[in-house]
């Protein structure tokens, strides 16, 4: 499954399109207990174009990110596997052992996304902390004949043996089960589950049936020196809520730019300290999350099955928790706003640290319509000018033609763009829609910096060259070197 947060970041590498054509979009979640509907979560509200998650095989995800690679001059060892670590100054000398032959890569950096077993987080001697699910999980994919509903969807029915149903593409589904014993007919089980609901139901054409454990874990570092953790090397969490996956999809977008500005020499090694202080926290969510479904999904007495019931319907029945929910299911509830690197001018709408939204149109000169996140679909900063109705323009062209100048000769920050609300406007600032301005927060003219993962480093509503001039320090030494700390601009 791909949430709509992994759907922004394969957009900006221009894959979106290839993933929405192999996918099954899942519009809804239906959480069933015993016989009745307790809620619905509908997605198209989560505040993305992408309103659903995808379901989509781990192999077809696999192979179009690995075609991309490939694309990129990069390719894929298999039957590979890392045997020793030997740091050194300048990097870290990896022993890797191919189809029984070893041999030596000498790299600058390693970053191990290699799962529960990681290899690179034991050679690395960092603890993984945490504790194993009890019961186990199975999983088979199947078409349910005599099914009812939409095809667009999940299901999650809370009985006596748990079942997950989440939609694939040609009207199959992925069914996820809590199996009644370690030898039982795993179909039969997740059929006892779904006749309560559809008596005339059956599954049908059935592949891949496997049984598999799950632990909620988190490793004590996601670095020792050059090498670095990510995905589940550096978290494990219950598979209730697709987020594994997703996850660690996020990790890498996250060090990924972070890595890029090091190699470059526009930043030091220490701006990468804050990769752990951004995604810890993410995975602590979502594992407490998941821990908490894991619960509801087992309990078995009638009187904490009415608490739970009753729970989720309360949950999903007010308009202010329902929307949370949705943004937490679709991961589009992370933000940034205590990271060390991120500071500007406080606003209630969007603050520094927060993800640029991708539902406001904009237009610019000689070009086709397109959102206002996908001016940051670049390897380094976009800085954006967004003025408000009656803003000053030849103080909004005066500050762009500045930062154009300032992205000519800089590693860090590669384009700038102006955009007004206005109807009247120069060619060289493009247009976005006046009632934007309410979900931007912007009433005069405001400077966001835009990191490439799409979140926004620096927010200025004023004294934009100097708060931009303070953003580029922090980033280059890693820290906040300035005497003027947070109140330079107001904090986020």
């Amino acid at each position: 499954m791909v949430h709509p947060r992994s759907l922004q970041i394969f957009e900006s590498l221009g894959l979106a399109e290839k993933f929405l054509d192999a996918g099954c979009r899942q519009r809804v979640i239906k959480i069933c207990s015993r016989g009745k509907l307790l809620g619905t979560m509908d997605l198209s509200t989560c505040g993305s174009v992408y309103g659903f998650n995808l379901g989509v095989s781990e192999e077809v995800t696999e192979r179009i990110l690995t075609e991309y690679l490939e694309t990129q001059g990069g390719r894929v060892n298999r039957s590979s596997r890392l045997t020793g670590l030997q740091p050194h100054a300048g990097g870290v000398l990896a022993e890797i052992e191919r189809d029984g032959v070893p041999y030596h890569v000498d790299a600058q950096w390693v970053v191990g996304c290699d799962g529960l077993h990681s290899p690179t987080r034991e050679l690395s001697g960092i603890g993984f902390e945490g504790h194993d699910i009890a019961k186990p999980w199975a999983v088979f994919d199947a078409t349910v004949r005599g099914w009812a509903d939409t095809y667009e969807g999940t299901f999650v029915y809370l009985e006596a043996l748990p079942v997950i149903l989440t939609a694939l593409p040609g009207q199959r589904w992925r069914v996820y089960l809590r199996p009644s014993s370690e030898e039982s007919d795993l179909v039969a089980d997740a059929a006892s589950t779904l006749c309560a609901y559809l008596p005339a139901a059956s599954f049908v054409d059935v592949e891949n049936p496997t049984r598999f454990h799950c632990h909620t874990k988190v490793a004590a570092s996601y670095r020792s020196g050059r090498v670095f953790l990510a995905g589940d090397a550096a978290h494990l969490c219950s598979p209730s809520e697709g987020h594994g996956m997703n996850c660690g999809l996020q990790d890498a977008f996250n060090l990924a730019w972070k890595l890029a500005l090091v190699h470059s020499g526009a930043a030091d090694p220490v701006l990468l300290d804050s990769y752990e202080i951004e995604r810890r926290p993410v995975a602590e969510r979502v594992m407490q999350s998941g821990d908490g479904f894991e619960y509801a999904l087992t309990v078995s007495d009638s009187a904490e099955c009415d608490k739970r019931d009753e729970s989720i319907r309360a949950k999903l029945g007010d308009a202010k928790t329902l929307h949370h929910e949705v943004a937490a299911e679709t991961e589009l509830i992370a933000d940034y706003c205590e990271s060390p690197i991120v500071f500007g001018d406080a606003n209630n709408r969007l603050a520094a640290g927060r993800r640029l939204p991708d539902t406001i149109p904009v237009q610019l000169a000689g070009t086709q319509p397109l959102k206002l996140h996908g001016l940051g679909h670049r390897a380094g900063h976009t800085l954006l000018l967004l003025a408000g109705t009656g803003a000053h323009i030849p103080t909004l062209v005066a500050l762009h033609g500045a930062l154009q100048k300032l992205t000519a000769d800089s590693l860090l920050f590669e384009a700038a763009v102006a955009l007004g609300s206005d109807t009247d406007l120069p060619a060289q600032i493009g247009k976005f829609e006046p009632g934007a301005t309410d979900l931007i927060g912007v009433e005069g003219i405001t400077l966001l910096a835009v990191r490439p993962d799409g979140y926004i480093g620096l927010r200025a509503d004023r004294d934009h060259l100097n708060a931009l001039g303070r953003y580029g320090g922090l980033i280059s030494a890693g820290r906040d070197s300035s005497p003027m700390g947070s109140s330079a601009t107001g904090s986020a």
